[in-house]
Protein backbone atom coordinates (compact mmCIF):
# COMPACT_ATOMS: atom_id res chain seq x y z
CA UNK A 1 0.00 0.00 0.00
CA UNK A 2 1.16 3.32 -0.65
CA UNK A 3 2.56 5.68 2.07
CA UNK A 4 0.25 8.83 2.31
CA UNK A 5 -0.73 11.42 4.86
CA UNK A 6 -4.05 10.55 6.53
CA UNK A 7 -6.30 13.83 8.12
CA UNK A 8 -8.31 12.03 10.89
CA UNK A 9 -10.57 15.06 11.34
CA UNK A 10 -14.19 15.42 13.47
CA UNK A 11 -16.67 14.34 10.67
CA UNK A 12 -19.63 16.70 12.12
CA UNK A 13 -17.63 19.68 12.49
CA UNK A 14 -18.32 22.11 10.02
CA UNK A 15 -15.63 23.78 10.68
CA UNK A 16 -13.35 20.70 10.14
CA UNK A 17 -15.18 19.88 7.08
CA UNK A 18 -14.80 22.81 5.41
CA UNK A 19 -10.60 22.22 6.08
CA UNK A 20 -11.21 18.80 4.31
CA UNK A 21 -12.72 20.48 1.35
CA UNK A 22 -10.34 23.08 1.16
CA UNK A 23 -7.66 20.66 1.06
CA UNK A 24 -9.18 18.51 -1.32
CA UNK A 25 -9.56 21.49 -3.78
CA UNK A 26 -6.16 22.59 -3.38
CA UNK A 27 -4.04 19.66 -3.05
CA UNK A 28 -2.17 19.10 -6.16
CA UNK A 29 -0.73 15.70 -5.59
CA UNK A 30 -4.09 13.93 -4.56
CA UNK A 31 -1.87 12.43 -1.56
CA UNK A 32 -4.06 13.30 1.19
CA UNK A 33 -6.82 10.72 2.38
CA UNK A 34 -8.96 11.87 5.15
CA UNK A 35 -10.94 9.49 7.71
CA UNK A 36 -13.57 11.01 9.76
CA UNK A 37 -13.20 10.39 13.58
CA UNK A 38 -17.09 8.98 13.93
CA UNK A 39 -16.44 6.48 11.12
CA UNK A 40 -15.22 2.55 11.36
CA UNK A 41 -12.13 3.77 9.94
CA UNK A 42 -11.39 6.57 12.59
CA UNK A 43 -12.47 4.39 15.38
CA UNK A 44 -9.73 2.12 14.11
CA UNK A 45 -7.37 4.66 13.50
CA UNK A 46 -7.67 5.68 16.92
CA UNK A 47 -7.17 2.41 18.42
CA UNK A 48 -4.15 1.67 16.51
CA UNK A 49 -2.23 4.82 16.64
CA UNK A 50 -3.39 4.55 20.73
CA UNK A 51 -4.50 8.14 20.32
CA UNK A 52 -5.82 9.26 23.60
CA UNK A 53 -10.28 9.62 23.80
CA UNK A 54 -10.12 13.50 25.39
CA UNK A 55 -7.92 14.24 22.14
CA UNK A 56 -9.63 17.48 20.44
CA UNK A 57 -7.79 18.09 17.84
CA UNK A 58 -7.21 17.32 13.91
CA UNK A 59 -4.63 14.37 13.91
CA UNK A 60 -2.40 14.00 10.94
CA UNK A 61 -0.78 10.55 10.08
CA UNK A 62 2.46 10.87 7.77
CA UNK A 63 5.31 8.81 7.34
CA UNK A 64 5.03 6.50 10.78
CA UNK A 65 4.65 9.82 13.08
CA UNK A 66 1.43 11.14 14.47
CA UNK A 67 0.72 15.43 14.24
CA UNK A 68 -1.99 16.51 16.14
CA UNK A 69 -2.98 20.54 16.57
CA UNK A 70 -1.19 23.27 15.61
CA UNK A 71 1.89 20.64 14.15
CA UNK A 72 -0.79 18.77 12.44
CA UNK A 73 -2.23 22.11 11.07
CA UNK A 74 1.16 23.16 10.07
CA UNK A 75 2.31 19.93 8.47
CA UNK A 76 -1.11 19.79 6.56
CA UNK A 77 -0.25 23.04 4.96
CA UNK A 78 3.31 22.61 4.43
CA UNK A 79 2.61 19.50 1.92
CA UNK A 80 0.08 21.99 -0.02
CA UNK A 81 1.43 23.57 -2.59
CA UNK A 82 2.48 27.35 -2.53
CA UNK A 83 1.02 30.15 -1.10
CA UNK A 84 -0.40 27.48 1.01
CA UNK A 85 2.66 25.94 2.16
CA UNK A 86 4.24 29.42 3.25
CA UNK A 87 2.10 28.84 6.24
CA UNK A 88 4.95 27.01 7.61
CA UNK A 89 6.60 30.54 8.29
CA UNK A 90 3.88 30.44 11.78
CA UNK A 91 6.19 27.67 13.37
CA UNK A 92 8.86 30.60 14.43
CA UNK A 93 5.86 31.17 16.85
CA UNK A 94 6.56 29.27 19.89
CA UNK A 95 4.50 25.87 19.82
CA UNK A 96 3.14 26.54 23.36
CA UNK A 97 1.55 29.76 22.20
CA UNK A 98 0.29 28.24 18.63
CA UNK A 99 -1.05 25.09 21.00
CA UNK A 100 -2.74 27.36 23.33
CA UNK A 101 -4.84 29.01 20.26
CA UNK A 102 -5.40 26.12 18.54
CA UNK A 103 -7.10 24.63 21.32
CA UNK A 104 -9.20 28.10 22.07
CA UNK A 105 -10.65 27.28 18.32
CA UNK A 106 -10.94 23.72 18.98
CA UNK A 107 -13.29 24.60 22.06
CA UNK A 108 -15.49 27.08 20.77
CA UNK A 109 -15.53 25.30 16.68
CA UNK A 110 -19.46 24.10 17.37
CA UNK A 111 -20.50 27.27 18.67
CA UNK A 112 -18.35 29.52 16.07
CA UNK A 113 -19.26 27.46 12.91
CA UNK A 114 -21.57 24.81 14.04
CA UNK A 115 -22.07 20.73 13.69
CA UNK A 116 -24.02 18.85 11.43
CA UNK A 117 -26.13 15.67 12.56
CA UNK A 118 -24.35 13.22 11.51
CA UNK A 119 -20.65 12.50 9.86
CA UNK A 120 -19.67 13.66 6.61
CA UNK A 121 -20.06 11.34 3.88
CA UNK A 122 -18.24 11.60 0.76
CA UNK A 123 -18.98 12.24 -2.59
CA UNK A 124 -18.57 9.45 -5.12
CA UNK A 125 -15.92 11.75 -6.90
CA UNK A 126 -14.36 12.19 -3.58
CA UNK A 127 -14.26 8.22 -2.10
CA UNK A 128 -11.12 7.39 -3.40
CA UNK A 129 -9.82 9.83 -0.49
CA UNK A 130 -11.67 8.26 2.08
CA UNK A 131 -10.20 4.99 2.82
CA UNK A 132 -12.10 2.32 5.00
CA UNK A 133 -11.08 0.71 7.73
CA UNK A 134 -8.99 -2.17 6.02
CA UNK A 135 -7.42 0.11 3.47
CA UNK A 136 -5.55 2.36 6.13
CA UNK A 137 -1.69 2.73 5.98
CA UNK A 138 -0.91 1.93 9.63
Amino acid sequence: MTDYPVVIFDGVCNLCNGVVNFILQHQRKKQFRFVALQSEAGEKAIQLLQIPPETNSVILYWKKRIYTESEAALEIARLLPAPWKWLVVFTIVPKKVRDKMYRWVARNRYRWFGQKQSCRLPSPREKQFFPEAGELPF
